[in-house]
């Protein structure tokens, strides 16, 4: 088979699937066209945030079009209705399929895995517009050819002042002590920053503080409560740091709850933070979050019956996330799936938006 010039990867798929185009995140975006047995990838066409990479976002679908020999029969996007990619799905033409974010970065490692019986998925990232606008981005998903179903997730922290909190990881440790019942201290702890007494009454109120389960924001929480980086040059350059330095990770057996409903609630390892020097608090971070997420996937394998788990989303790229939950999950006979040839982030969400409709298509979901 001949593929476009466009196609910067190709890779194989477990059978014949319906030809469907997976129109791409808003970072990093990346394309992908389902020819017959085979996942046709474009290249990264970067942040859909310019003129320029819009324009190229559009060159590089039409490129993939014109070299298509079965015709897509849908193209998926993401929920997101503001993301350019969203919009060229709803304006195509094609009959357009609406993909969960979690649920992509899942479908994206099913496929690299030729997976599509049922699967657990943890998903761990900084955004992604869930069901009913919310805010998602810690999320314990079950997936099949049918979708997915919305297992447990992380327990919802305030975001305060909204997008803002990503690089202002003070407000982050503010949302935590808010959250801890701990208020009163925020003035007082993150006084070198004149909005601290307004942000207290902002939580206090919940004006202007969605709330998100998004595991890249319980990472900025724990950079605000240790000092590291309170105001970041770019999202997720708080909690890289944080990982640089742990040097060995250690874990709180108590530093979590897990409730009935398979909801993680991290507040006490966060209250354990408050005090400590910032080495001992990211070693004590990452240590309890790793045991806290395997005990976590353990429930979830005992309720569905299902062992194999799929490993997705930004967080992933942190060594000591990915391989100290690895183990753990083994030790428990857990089988950790990960991306094999792309990356856990954004630019293998076209590939799972593509998959995941491809599978419904077939299956008759959609």
């Amino acid at each position: 088979m001949l593929h476009p010039d466009a196609a910067a990867t190709v890779l194989p798929l477990p059978r014949q699937l319906p030809p469907v185009l997976g129109a791409g995140a808003f970072l990093k975006n990346t394309l992908c066209l389902i020819q017959s047995n085979e996942a046709w990838l474009s290249r990264d066409n970067g942040s859909l945030d310019s003129v320029a990479a819009i324009k190229g976002y559009e060159r590089t679908a039409a490129e993939l079009l014109a070299a298509a020999h079965d015709k897509p029969v849908g193209v998926a996007h993401d929920l997101h209705p503001d993301f350019h990619s969203t919009r060229y799905a709803l304006a195509s033409g094609i009959k357009p399929i609406g993909i969960q974010h979690h649920h992509a970065h899942i479908a994206a490692i099913m496929a690299e895995h030729g997976i599509d019986q049922p699967t657990l998925g943890l998903a761990l990232d900084g955004f992604g517009l869930g069901l009913n606008n919310e805010s998602w981005g810690g999320e314990l998903l079950r997936v099949d050819a049918s979708g997915f179903q919305r297992l447990g997730h992380l327990l919802p922290l305030p975001q305060p002042g909204g997008d803002i909190a990503a690089r202002q990881t003070w407000r982050m440790g503010a949302a935590a002590l808010w959250a801890l019942g701990r208020g009163d201290e925020i003035a007082e702890r993150y006084k070198t920053f004149p909005n601290a007494p307004a942000l207290a009454t902002m939580l206090g109120r919940g004006l202007n503080c969605p709330s998100t389960s998004s595991a890249g924001r319980l990472f900025d929480a724990a950079c605000g409560l240790l000092g590291v980086k309170p105001v970041a040059a770019f999202e997720g350059e708080a909690p890289i740091a944080l990982g640089a330095m742990v040097k060995e990770t250690k874990a709180d057996p108590e530093g979590w709850f897990l409730s009935k409903e398979l909801v993680l609630d991290c507040r006490p390892l966060l209250s354990n933070l408050i005090d400590l020097p910032s080495q001992q608090g990211a070693e004590l971070f990452h240590g309890t979050l790793i045991a806290a997420l395997a005990d976590w996937l353990e429930k979830a394998a005992e309720k569905t019956g299902i062992r194999t788990v799929a490993l997705g989303g930004g967080c992933f790229f942190n060594k000591f996330l990915r391989e100290g939950l690895s183990a753990r999950m083994m030790a428990a006979r857990l089988m950790p799936l990960f991306p094999k040839r792309l990356s856990p982030g954004d630019a293998a969400l076209g590939l799972g938006q593509a998959y995941a409709a491809a599978l419904m298509i077939e299956n008759g979901s959609v």
